[in-house]
């Protein structure tokens, strides 16, 4: 059996070791990666920097801005507030309510010549009854009376009440767009508070004055009939003779009177700055309901 020489083996010798790189090129390695990082980033501010130079850049090419001085400002104001519609007064919206429910009204007195009396009524329900006052057809022979849309027809007497002056007429011919008036409550009427009154003054149709309630409660001897009128209505609202039996209205365009009469110590039939008006609740308690 041979015999075999044992074989002397060498361990291997370890791998030479790598110098290590340079410190130059270590730096350089760290500014490539830091770059590779903030490369993004960079990018970015750059493009913050150059819009915010282009800002800048305008900027500097526009003029100043033009200081506003108070003249400007009121200049400004005075152009919104003459464009701007101003709201209908108080008054004109009154009359637009009640202006369909007011009533002409004539009377014919016969004599050595037939003399007419004029003043004003209001219609009150949908049957068509005027509320006037009694002396403006007291002594007539005929009643004629034209509404707002112009419609004329005679009326006749359904009911009255000398001691205040009030009458209820009911017209033989109905207009086809008749709009009765909405009566409200002088129990609310305070001195100061709105006073409308529309009529015909020395017959002029449909003519508006306004003022305010001047006295409640009063006490007014008339001067055509001596009776005395009590638990009157006083307003300045200027009225003269055609205003007789037309409405005193309250800022809502509610009946809350029936004008009566006006207040003058000389003996002209004028408006001086006193009228007096029949609270309505009276009228409609003096006349009790309208026959149908």
């Amino acid at each position: 059996m041979p015999v075999y020489p044992y074989r002397q083996f060498e361990e291997p010798s370890p791998p030479p070791q790598e110098k290590p790189p340079p410190r130059v090129a270590q730096w350089r390695a760290r500014i490539k990666r830091l770059y590779e990082r903030a490369h993004n980033v960079l990018l970015v501010l750059l493009g913050v920097i150059i819009a915010f130079a282009m800002m800048l850049a305008y900027s500097a090419t526009q003029p100043p801005p033009q200081r506003l001085t108070q003249r400007d400002i009121d200049a400004a104001v005075a152009r919104v507030l003459a464009s701007a519609t101003p709201p209908p007064s108080i008054a004109s919206q009154v009359y637009a309510i009640i202006a369909p429910s007011l009533v002409r009204v004539e009377g014919n007195i016969p004599g050595s010549a037939t003399r007419t009396t004029v003043g004003t009524g209001t219609v009150i329900d949908d049957r068509g009854h005027i509320l006037s006052s009694l002396h403006i057809v007291e002594r007539s022979t005929k009643i004629q009376v034209t509404f707002f849309d112009g419609t004329e027809t005679e009326a006749r007497i359904v009911a009255r009440d000398a001691e205040r002056d009030l009458v209820l007429l009911r017209p033989f011919l109905l207009p086809d767009n008749l709009v009765p008036a909405t009566l409200g409550s002088s129990a609310m009427l305070q001195v100061g508070d709105e006073a409308i009154v529309v009529g015909n003054p020395f017959g002029i149709s449909n003519s508006l004055s306004a003022g305010v309630i001047s006295g409640l409660r009063r006490n007014f001897r008339s001067p055509r009939t001596g009776a005395t009128l009590t638990n009157l209505i006083q307003f300045d609202a200027a009225v003269n003779p055609g205003n007789s039996g037309g409405p005193l209205l309250n800022r809502n365009g509610e009946v809350v009177g029936v004008v009566t009469g006006l207040l003058n110590p000389t003996d002209q039939e004028v408006f001086i700055g006193i009228g007096f008006a029949v609270p309505i609740e009276t009228a409609a308690a003096a006349l009790g309901s309208p026959e149908h």
